[in-house]
């Protein structure tokens, strides 16, 4: 069992959800194909090397093709967010992006309950 997140790692994990939303806004839409994509959640492991970048992607058929264009950009996303955290930071926290498929879901759930 996973033991819970620190103070410090809830609070380094708001503020990097916080600049990557601005960054990945920043770049607009078109950037990504047309797709809307928000940061729903970041978790950074204990010694804070690590953040998990939970993203949510809309329309959901573009998922894959946005997913794709971030995992490419790792670096750019890596360099911009050290630039905006960088006096916050000791060490910028390696980015690792996963698809957040909780509206999926719950999508699925509501059309299950509307038959």
């Amino acid at each position: 069992m996973e033991k819970p997140a620190s103070t410090r790692q809830l609070k380094v994990a708001r503020e990097i959800q916080k600049a990557l939303a601005e960054i990945i806004r920043s770049k607009g839409m078109a950037a990504f194909g047309g797709a809307m994509v928000t940061v729903s959640e970041v978790r950074v492991s204990p010694d804070l090397s690590v953040a998990k970048v939970y993203v949510s992607i809309f329309p959901s058929d573009r998922q894959e093709s946005v997913m794709a264009m971030l995992g490419e950009n790792l670096k750019t996303f890596r360099g911009e967010l050290g630039h905006v955290m960088g006096r916050q930071l000791r060490i910028v926290p390696e980015l690792i992006f996963y698809l957040d498929t909780t509206l999926d879901y719950a999508e699925h759930i509501e059309e299950l309950l509307k038959k």
